[in-house]
């Protein structure tokens, strides 16, 4: 794959629901979105940093930290049932009709993704163009065999207790070592090749490769005990008290 021009998008509306101002809310010092956003300028890798959002304040914040608002979000995808991919195209298709800058490369980082590192960003920027692939993104390895695990059905009128029972009983007396590893998507970003995503309006296909990351370097952050936890692993990593 040949390159011409880099786009990063970070993509953040105003409306996060479980954790209010989630993409703005202050993590270790500073909103956590700036962390996207100086890595990603920091790490030399693009020819412009974008921020997509609805959001006035969010808009404000970003330009405060280097990134280009050049265009709101619209409100058809700003709501809650508008997808990573309707925003990344909507982001690319006006780029193309209003500044005609065409980006042939792309990548999509979260605005909560402070344990983001500029090596691992580095790492799905050279697979994917090193083999060719139509996008790369981070994984990491479910803590407890996905083959072993349960359901259960809960007793009337007492929702925290119920009747378990094996997804895959066949596993039942098989060691956790001896079963294959499973692994799901990380959550801090995608490298993508701009031209295959507006036509095939997905992110995953069978030309997609992964980067492998640990625990440590990784936290989904859905509510504020994620939130703490995360807040953790950075200061762990980056040894901070």
């Amino acid at each position: 794959m040949s390159i011409n021009k880099i786009l990063a998008i970070i993509p953040a509306r105003g409306g996060s629901k479980r954790i209010p101002n989630k993409n703005i809310k202050d993590f270790c010092g500073k909103p956590i979105i700036a962390y996207s956003i100086e890595l990603a300028l920091k790490s030399g890798l693009f020819d412009e940093v974008m921020v997509s959002t609805d959001c006035a304040n969010i808009a404000e914040i970003a330009k405060n930290y280097g990134a280009s608002v050049p265009f709101l979000r619209s409100q058809k995808n700003a709501d809650d049932f508008a997808s990573t991919v309707d925003v990344l195209v909507e982001v690319l298709e006006t780029y193309k009709s209003k500044t005609r800058l065409i980006f042939n490369v792309g990548c999509c980082i979260y605005p909560t993704s402070p344990l983001l590192t500029k090596n691992n960003l580095k790492k799905g920027l050279d697979l994917l163009v090193e083999c060719d692939l139509f996008t790369t993104f981070p994984v990491t390895e479910f803590s407890y065999p996905v083959l072993r695990s349960l359901k259960v059905d809960e007793f009337d009128n007492i929702p925290e207790m119920g009747k378990a029972e094996m997804y895959w009983p066949e596993y039942y007396d098989s060691r956790s070592q001896d079963l294959p590893s499973f692994y799901h998507d990380a959550g801090q970003f995608y490298w993508f090749n701009s031209e295959i995503l507006l036509k095939e309006k997905k992110l995953f296909t069978k030309n997609s490769g992964a980067i492998k990351l640990s625990e440590l370097e990784v936290q989904d952050i859905d509510n504020l005990d994620d939130w703490k936890l995360a807040e953790l692993k950075y200061k762990m990593i980056n040894n901070q008290s």
